[in-house]
């Protein structure tokens, strides 16, 4: 990675800790709007910025909320990561609807199920509801701002370092 780009993925890491901060009502306090600079880095900056601020930026969420999950937080960390990354890759194909429901699901619904096995079906059906919501509105607002912030993103991305 380039310098400028380095520098946008620490401000998106930087805005994912504040998004982690923003909590909607749940079962569990982890769900909050940390994952919109994600999908952000990844349509602007590439599928590995937004897989890293993914990760990091759930991770702060759970911090924030006390990690009511403890450890299990590292496996939601990743799924954030790959479901970010599935994200990003359908949206530069210009699968931009396609890209939304898969994260949507994805977050929402096929994540979650590992908790099935390490917790129980009550949980996951308690959870669902909040990260269903969670996932919506981080996926339209990343879907809003992503052409608003590509020409600017790419504006910053192609000037020279200056020396």
């Amino acid at each position: 990675m380039k310098g400028k780009t380095i520098s946008l993925l620490g401000l998106m890491i930087a805005l994912s800790a504040v998004g982690a901060s923003i909590k909607i009502p749940a079962v569990i306090d982890s769900v909050a709007l940390d994952a919109l600079p994600a999908l952000l880095a990844a349509a602007l900056l590439g599928v590995r910025a937004g897989a890293i601020t993914g990760a990091l930026g759930h991770l702060f969420s759970a911090l924030i909320g006390g990690f009511p999950l403890g450890p299990m937080h590292l496996l939601i960390a990743v799924e954030m990561a790959a479901l970010v990354w599935s994200f990003g890759i359908l949206y530069k194909q210009n699968k931009r609807i396609l890209a939304s429901l898969v994260f949507i699901v994805g977050n929402a619904f096929i994540a979650p199920v590992p908790f099935i096995f390490l917790m129980n079906k009550g949980f996951y059906f308690a959870i669902v509801p909040s990260l269903l919501i969670g996932s919506f509105l981080n996926t339209v607002l990343a879907v809003i701002l992503i052409p608003r912030l590509s020409s600017l993103t790419q504006q910053v991305l192609k000037k020279r370092d200056a020396h």
